[in-house]
Parts: structure tokens; sequence; C-alpha cells
């Protein structure tokens, strides 16, 4: 026997994969996970015991950086948010509360504008890149767009999400051929069918991974990682400058006189359509109780 650190790359059946000196292991959790209501999640980095004979045990959790409910993932580097400039239209509240989401979780978020070759991408990305959030725009017609975002996931862990339509298999493509995904359906490879499985899976490419999070939506992250208010505007990276010298301590960044952040949009540093979707989501969460959140 040999004890081996390692990653779990994918959970299914009660078997837990984990890629442990450039192989993968199939292993069985040991009961004392259970009895901690610590779930082994995709993504968890880990210690197991390689057997001679049988299945290899997962023995050890190390400790997460972050993990989310649903999907089931810790350890996430990077959440890329892919929308499009058209076909569909961006909904900035819905690319806001990924953002925030993220944010919360202590995980990264980039926003990836496509379809720029149809319509100018500029507005959009100067909207994140002004609220210190990285964006790139991106079109399948124009080589090397997306040369910079390839570069920003190397060595990291991944998860790319973005409405039907958005172009997100496409990008995918480009970014890593080897994938093979099929644009214009759900693909075989990442995503079996919106309501056949859960399962959550890594797949290493470009000295990084992608998580592979079928039915990865919105809902999820609004339901499964609510955020509380009082927590809510620290989750807005161009607030921070502003949240100490608002006249009252008590200020909601809502629509008070003497706020430091209201300040900002009016002259124009910090953009409105943040601030509206900060307003939309405090509101959503005010009067939510702690049990309600469970």
């Amino acid at each position: 026997m040999q004890s081996l650190n390692g990653i779990i790359v994918k959970i299914t059946g009660g078997f837990y994969y984990v890629e442990a000196a450039e192989r993968i292991y199939e292993c069985k959790a040991r009961g004392i996970f259970r009895k901690k209501n610590n779930s082994p999640k995709t993504g968890d980095k880990v210690k197991i015991t390689v057997k001679d004979e049988g299945y290899c045990s997962l023995d050890e959790i190390y400790p997460r950086k972050n993990e989310l409910r649903r999907p089931p993932l810790a350890n996430i580097d990077m959440l890329v948010i892919v929308v499009s400039t058209v076909d569909p239209s961006p909904n900035y509240l819905v690319i806001d509360k990924m953002t925030a989401a993220a944010v919360d979780n202590d995980i990264e978020p980039v926003v990836v504008v496509s379809k720029s070759d149809l319509s100018s991408a500029d507005e959009l990305v100067n909207t994140y890149r002004q609220a210190k959030i990285k964006a790139f725009g991106y079109s399948s017609e124009e080589e090397g767009s997306a040369d910079e975002i390839k570069a920003l996931l190397e060595g990291k862990i991944s998860a790319f999400t973005g409405n039907s339509g958005v172009g997100k298999s496409t990008l995918l493509n480009t970014l890593y051929p080897e994938l093979m995904l099929e644009t214009g359906e759900i693909s075989d490879k990442l995503g079996r069918g919106r309501h056949t499985t859960r399962t959550v899976e890594l797949f290493k490419v470009g000295g990084g991974y992608i998580a592979d999070t079928p039915g990865f939506s919105t809902v999820d992250l609004e339901r499964y990682n609510m955020i509380d208010k009082d927590n809510l505007r620290f989750c807005f990276p161009e607030f921070k400058d502003y949240l100490t010298s608002c006249k009252f301590t008590s200020c909601s960044h809502t629509c008070e006189k003497g706020c430091s952040i209201i300040e900002a949009v009016n002259e124009g540093i910090i953009p409105e359509s943040r601030h509206k979707s900060y307003v939309a989501m405090y509101n959503e969460v005010k009067d939510i109780k702690e049990w309600e959140k469970r």
C-alpha cells in the first residue's frame, strides 16, 4: 500500500475518481466523511491509499479554499461567464448575480462577451473592467481573439457558464480543440442532458482543468449560494474604495443621501447598471430570514 495526494476529478455511483501521480484511481470514501457531514466534492484535494487489491481508499479531504453547494464543486479558481452581444441579448442583472456569487465564494469572475463580430462588445467589456472585473470580447471569426482568455486560464480550475446560444461551446472549442464539443446542441462530452445528471467532472486541459457543470445556472447560484444583505456590498469590487466614507454608518448604499457609492455612480465612476443590479439584489434578500436560506 502507498499514500498519494491527488484531486477528485469525478464522482459517480458512490465512487470517487482521483487523479494522482498522473493516473486516475477509483476510490471508495471512508465512512467518517458521512459522520462529519462533509461529503467529498469534485475539485477536492485529497489523500488516498492505493491498495494492491480492491478499491483504493479516500482517506482525507484537505482544507478547501471555497466550495459551492450546487453545482457541488470545491477549490474553483475562476468562473467564466459567457454572454453574447446579440441573440440572446445580455442581461446585466443576471451577469451581476453571477459575478457577485463568484466573489462571495472567493472565486474570480471573468466576463467573456461573444459575437463581437455581430455587434460591438466594447460597452459590456468597459462596464466590467470599470467594475474591476476582467472582461474580454471574443469572436469566432477573429483569429487570436481568445488568446488572452486562454493565458488567463493556464494552471487554473475554471467553470464556464452561460445561457444557451451565447457561444460557450464555440469558445471552449477555440480554447481547447481537444474537447471536440458539438456546437448548437448539448455535447456528449461536456453536459449529458439538462435534466439527466448532476455529475460534475474536471477535464484536464491547458495546464489546468475545466469543470463540466451540467445544469449550472444562475438559479442554482441564487438559491444555494444566497448572499446576505450585509455581505452583498463586498461582492461588488468597485464599491470597495467608497464603503467607509458614507455620511451614515448604517448606509445600505441603495438610496440614502450622503452615500459615497451613489455619488460615484452620479459621477460616472461606478457603472449605473452595476448599482441598479446591487439595489435589485439587496431588495430581494433584505427581508429574508436566516432559516429561509437553508
